[in-house]
C-alpha cells in the first residue's frame, strides 16, 4: 500500500471541522491548543497512520487548505 501524507495549510484553515466529519477513519481533528493568525483552531492530522488516502477531507474543505500526497 502506498504511503499517504496529509498536509493542512493552517494559515488558510478556518476551523470549520468539515474535514474531520468527512474523514471515515477519524484522522483529522481540530486543534485544542493552536490558534492561527485569524484566531481559529485549525485542523490537524491526529492519526496519520490511519489515513487511507480517500481525499474526502480535501474535497470537503471549502478553503482548499488540505493536500493529499501519495508516495
Amino acid at each position: 500500500m502506498a504511503k499517504v501524507t496529509v498536509s493542512i495549510n493552517e494559515l488558510v484553515c478556518k476551523g470549520c471541522g468539515l474535514c474531520a466529519r468527512a474523514c471515515p477513519k477519524n484522522v483529522l481533528e481540530l486543534s485544542k491548543t493552536k490558534l492561527n493568525a485569524k484566531g481559529y483552531h485549525p485542523a490537524e492530522v491526529a492519526r496519520p497512520e490511519d489515513c487511507i488516502g480517500c481525499a474526502s477531507c480535501a474535497r470537503t474543505c471549502p478553503d482548499v487548505a488540505i493536500r493529499i500526497e501519495r508516495d
